[in-house]
């Protein structure tokens, strides 16, 4: 055996711990896309079933409110909260 065959070795060697190292990270890659679909999938499930279309503790929406100007406030316009909409 000469300094070629063992050079040689190692370098398959090295090639054989890569190829096995890219196996191990498409596979973890696999699953956790997997996971990652199941568990979004889990959340819309649940956010569906637990109150229907209720606004699911949400803060309520300033679409489509008309901006006003406060006189404590100068001329700058503010959107009201949902309390002075009452």
């Amino acid at each position: 055996m000469n300094v070629d065959d063992i050079v040689a070795a190692k370098v398959e060697a090295a090639r054989a711990r890569i190829e096995a190292t890219k196996r191990r990270r498409a596979a973890l890659a696999a699953a956790r896309q997997r996971g990652l679909a199941h568990r979004h999938a889990a959340k819309l499930r649940n956010l569906h079933s637990r109150d229907g279309d209720a606004d699911m503790g949400q803060p309520p929406t300033t679409v489509g409110l008309r901006p006003t100007v406060h006189p404590d406030r100068g001329d700058m316009p503010t959107v009201p909260s949902p309390e002075e909409t009452r």
